[in-house]
């Protein structure tokens, strides 16, 4: 039985994307001994903890083309502990971002694997998912066969690998969903939350 640790990478306490990611990756690897990890503020004995294991599976929203500051914080943390370890341990990596396509996490991707050469653990593969304001479609099965079908395709080929310790290529997918649709919903839900905030629709075109 494998031992695996999700890492939950979001600044989000909860309702993230990249937690509604992660618990359908789970559910596709429960035969494995998986430990989940929150990437908030670590402490050394969480970092310990999860270098125990011998496959790490990281999930974080793509910030300005890259990796959010608090998790490359903890990277860097891990990165010191990992470098002595003489254990055999595979990396994955699912990023989302909040554009439609799922290449745009490329850059982030490439940050990972450097980082594992650094770390002196082994790259597996990662997953660019696109269109991640609509990963909490996922809760509890919820658009498996819709919308997030080919991303829900993309997480069972990640498990695969995973279960596998292999390594492959990324995959980068959308949502199946028109694109103009989800440029019309993002920019409605803009307008719906900068009136619950006293403004109005013409303030999000306002330069400062």
């Amino acid at each position: 039985m494998k031992k695996i640790a999700l890492i939950n990478g979001s600044p989000k306490n909860k309702n993230s994307a990249s937690g509604c990611l992660l618990e359908v990756l789970k559910n596709k690897i429960n035969d494995s001994c998986v430990t989940e990890f929150n990437m908030h503020t670590p402490n050394s004995t969480q970092l310990d903890a999860i270098c125990e294991n011998e496959i790490l599976v990281f999930a974080f929203p793509l910030y300005v083309d890259g990796i959010p500051s608090h998790l490359l914080n903890c990277l860097t943390q891990l990165e010191q502990k990992l470098k002595s370890s003489q254990a055999d341990i595979y990396v994955y990596a699912i990023v989302n971002c909040g554009f439609y396509e799922g290449k745009q996490n490329c850059n982030a991707l490439d940050m990972m694997e450097n980082w594992c050469l650094k770390a002196n653990v082994k790259w597996g593969m990662g997953v660019g998912v696109g269109g991640g304001g609509m990963a909490t479609m996922l809760k509890g099965g919820v658009g498996e066969n819709g919308p997030m079908h080919d991303i829900v395709v993309a997480l069972g080929t990640l498990s695969n690998h995973i279960l596998q310790k292999e390594c492959s290529e990324n995959i980068y997918v959308s949502p199946n969903f028109p694109r103009f649709l989800y440029k019309m919903a993002a920019e409605m839900g803009w307008r719906q939350q900068i009136r619950a905030n006293g403004l109005k629709g013409k303030d999000l075109f306002r330069r400062v």
